[in-house]
């Protein structure tokens, strides 16, 4: 409790500032929780479907691939659905891979989706922070100029301190907010990149069963 006492005191002293900040905080690392969780249940999904439909393609069957494409909700089927659906039509591989790469266009902005918020909120603390040590820094420096020479000192010293409080706050939010943002961007660069291998592997799988057949 007594660490939540310094918490509450710490933000008290910086003053108003403190509270856009905190504010701030809280709705972008609702973001970068909602995000994390989403792409962990995304790549998940992914996989598990992979597990499940690589074999049936390795074997030939790509009517049962198509059906299992279409009764799963994941990007990997919505992605290879359409290549495998093109597969059923036409033998071409360029139009197959064509039918995938704009199935691909369409799943990377729901893979991005406010990610790029949760940068922008780390940014905004961090200017927030420094404007309020800035409007801090002016309030006290009004005071002292009309204050007793012998306390200037004094009062300044603890103005500036207060003031100060709002910059370390809005790094303390920010700091944070920036690591998740790095790590949310890997994350979905890694779904991304086994997206198109997992397309990759399909087109060559088609090929080779096309030559066969050929």
């Amino acid at each position: 409790m007594g660490f939540l006492y310094s918490i509450v005191e710490f933000i008290q002293a910086g003053g108003a500032f403190m509270y856009p900040i905190l504010i701030v905080f809280a709705v972008g690392g609702a973001i970068a929780v909602e995000r994390i969780v989403v792409l962990a249940a995304t790549r998940g999904k992914n996989r598990k479907m992979w597990d499940k439909l690589h074999p049936v393609m390795v074997e030939g069957d790509f009517d049962q691939a198509r059906s299992m494409t279409s009764e799963d909700e994941s990007f990997l089927s919505q992605l290879l659905g359409m290549g495998l659906a093109r597969e059923g039509a036409v033998r071409r591989r360029d139009d197959i891979e064509i039918a995938m790469e704009e199935s691909m266009m369409e799943i990377i902005p729901q893979l991005e989706k406010r990610t790029p918020y949760v940068a922008l909120f780390a940014n905004i603390s961090t200017l927030l922070g420094l404007l309020g040590t800035i409007m801090g820094l002016i309030e006290a420096f009004t005071a002292v100029a009309n204050a007793n020479p012998a306390e200037k000192a004094d009062l300044l010293s603890a103005s500036i301190s207060v003031a100060m409080n709002t910059t370390a706050f809005g790094l303390m939010a920010a700091i944070p907010l920036l690591i998740t943002h790095t790590y949310l961007t890997s994350k979905t660069g890694e779904i991304i990149d086994s997206l198109e291998m997992a397309s990759v592997k399909t087109l060559n799988i088609i090929s080779e069963s096309a030559k066969r057949q050929g």
